[in-house]
């Protein structure tokens, strides 16, 4: 009996473990700028240093134990009162190791700060509980997901706008609070091609665990294109169901919160602007693909969705019919 339990919480165990192991998943393990790899570095030089204290420590710890044992009952060790040399040793080889630490620390959180010059100027506004992303040189507004040309330095400054979140790439670059009235930065440079995870990392709320994002690294050519994409207005419908649902987006609440760049009506800030809503990979602040099914899943019933965000059915939003809901998703589905 008590060999099956064991058995069960060794299956247990190694089943909770299992689910940190993912292909996918951000890891600063494995990092993709100069800035994640100076990070990495510096926590694998402490991490070996405490291991080496660790060791040490326990190895004189045991020595001790064992070497100055009680060999019977009758015997009584001897008492030592006090060493003078070897307690300042253990003082001074503390502190040694704490200024090495800080030094290296201190060099690291240095180049960190430092802005290379011609880097890329991207503003993000944390809002409960999505990310807003706007390229101040470039001219371009967008959300939850963050286009960046390879090899090219980018210069982040973070601001809140309700309460403190955490702006965190874990492969690109360290973590970095967004506090409302106060603007942060934080620098790096991809090195790598390909899609990021970012992750709100400061609890801000009921939906924090829901508040992600993305990062794209991608050509210097296809950043390009993709920012020329940007600029341009509201694409025409295509289709009589498309046009019925701008008409629907136009004169209904939609406008109260979200942005049609070349609309004149359209010019709500509260939510994402949603110009170009169908190019991007995924909605809701990076947690649901973005296509017909999950659109339509999501004007029915936001809350089902993403629990806790602002667009409630019956509240903030009016409930739509079935008819309301595929004109916009036909709609929306064409803002590329």
């Amino acid at each position: 009996m008590r060999q099956s339990i064991t058995l069960v919480f060794i299956i247990l165990a190694l089943s909770a473990l299992n689910v940190g192991c993912s292909p996918n998943s951000p890891t600063w393990l494995n990092p993709a700028s100069p800035n994640a790899t100076m990070a990495t570095n510096l926590f694998n030089f402490i991490f070996t240093v405490a291991v080496i204290v660790f060791v040490v420590v326990e190895a004189l710890l045991l020595y001790s134990v064992l070497r100055f044992r009680r060999k019977n009952e009758n015997e009584m060790p001897a008492q030592i009162h006090g060493n003078a040399k070897m307690e300042i040793a253990w003082t001074l080889a503390p502190a040694l190791v704490l200024v090495v630490v800080f030094g290296f620390t201190l060099q690291t959180l240095t180049a960190l700060d430092e802005v290379p010059p011609g880097a890329l100027q991207v503003k993000v506004t944390a809002r409960q509980w999505w990310w807003q992303v706007e390229y101040v040189e470039q001219g371009v507004i967008t959300a939850n997901e963050i286009h960046l040309p390879i090899n090219q330095a980018v210069n982040f400054s973070l601001e809140g706008v309700d309460v403190i979140h955490s702006f965190w790439v874990p492969e690109l670059g360290g973590k970095t609070d967004v506090v409302p009235g106060k603007i942060n930065k934080n620098t790096f440079r991809p090195t790598k091609l390909g899609t990021f995870h970012g992750q709100c990392a400061e609890f801000c709320g009921v939906a924090h665990a829901n508040m992600r994002f993305t990062v794209v690294v991608e050509s210097a050519e296809d950043f390009n294109k993709w920012v020329a994409d940007q600029k341009k207005d509201i694409a025409i419908p295509a289709s009589d169901l498309a046009k019925q649902g701008e008409q629907e987006f136009l004169k209904g609440v939609c406008i109260a919160c979200h942005t049609l760049n070349g609309s004149a009506v359209a010019k709500g800030v509260t939510g994402p602007n949603l110009t170009h809503l169908a190019s991007r990979k995924t909605f809701a602040a990076g947690i649901i693909e973005l296509n017909k099914d999950n659109l339509k899943a999501w004007l029915k019933d936001p809350q089902a969705v993403k629990p806790g965000n602002l667009m409630q059915a019956g509240k903030t939003i009016p409930i739509l019919t079935d008819a309301q809901i595929s004109a916009l998703v036909e709609f929306l589905s064409g803002l590329k």
